[in-house]
């Protein structure tokens, strides 16, 4: 006999969900360790590679990347809205989110301006810019991390049958 939920408990499809999203934002946390912390230090490092023609790769490689993010950062805060037992997964979700938002909206519109002063031949002035994003991009990498963990416990623990809490 299959029993409805109560109140507070949480459904399959809500649990489902969870588990989803828990592997998505393990994906996305791979690809961002792989785009942002290996290939594009890599791509510095080539001799052969001249500093406009990696430049150039690089905005490139982070326009596209962004536009991924932004539909993963979508359906991650859509789907935590879904699940509404897990605050926690909700403003983590929401915190990625923003991080994709302000990198998206300022920060590469900015850096991708001082990569054209340099492609043109020019030299654009001091910033930390570089280093900003190398912040949002650990902080995003760390967010998702949290945000796997909780979505995962969440949907553990609401499970029905388990007596082992994850926290």
């Amino acid at each position: 006999m299959i029993r409805a939920p109560q109140l507070g408990e949480m459904t399959n499809s809500q649990r489902r969900t969870l588990h989803a999203l828990s592997a998505l934002a393990l994906v996305w946390a791979g690809m961002l360790i792989g785009i942002s912390f290996l290939a594009t230090p890599a791509k510095f490092l080539a001799p052969s590679l001249t500093l406009p023609a990696a430049l150039d790769v690089g905005r490139q490689t982070f326009g596209l990347f962004s536009l991924v993010e932004i539909v993963f950062g979508f359906v991650l805060v859509a789907a935590a809205f879904v699940t509404r037992h897990e605050r926690r997964v909700l403003i983590v979700a929401v915190l990625v989110g923003t991080c994709v938002a302000l990198e998206v909206v300022w920060l590469l519109p900015v850096l991708d301006a001082r990569v054209e002063i340099i492609l043109r031949g020019g030299t654009p002035e001091e910033s930390r810019l570089h280093s900003l994003y190398i912040v949002f991009e650990s902080a995003k990498l760390l967010l998702l991390g949290a945000f796997a963990w909780f979505a995962h416990a969440a949907g553990v623990r609401h499970s029905p049958g388990l007596e082992t809490r994850v926290s």
